[in-house]
């Protein structure tokens, strides 16, 4: 291998930021965080949103993700739909 051009690769924890599981795998991710692990010693820390600690396939449960809220949460910050709402309830008034 040619010196200096490579990551450095080390044990880095991941965590399941749904429900908390912690994985001590090894990486060449750059974190901003550290954390201790069970061994006592601090390693840096990286978060994920979803594991194979938490993913339906593996678990075998399903999980409901709020996607309706968010489209209803970006329709009203940029009013979007509520033109259309409105044209559609005064064409059916008259």
């Amino acid at each position: 291998m040619k010196k200096g051009i490579h990551p450095e690769y080390r044990d880095v924890i991941f965590q399941d930021t749904s429900n908390g599981t912690r994985f001590l795998l090894k990486s060449t991710i750059k974190c901003k965080e550290k954390d201790k692990w069970e061994d006592g010693n601090e390693y840096p820390l990286f978060k994920v949103e979803i594991t194979s600690a938490s993913h339906p396939f593996f678990t075998g449960k399903m999980k409901f993700v709020d996607s309706a809220g968010r489209v209803e949460k970006f329709q009203r910050k940029y009013n979007w739909g509520k033109k259309d709402e409105a044209t559609t309830e005064t064409e059916e008034a008259k």
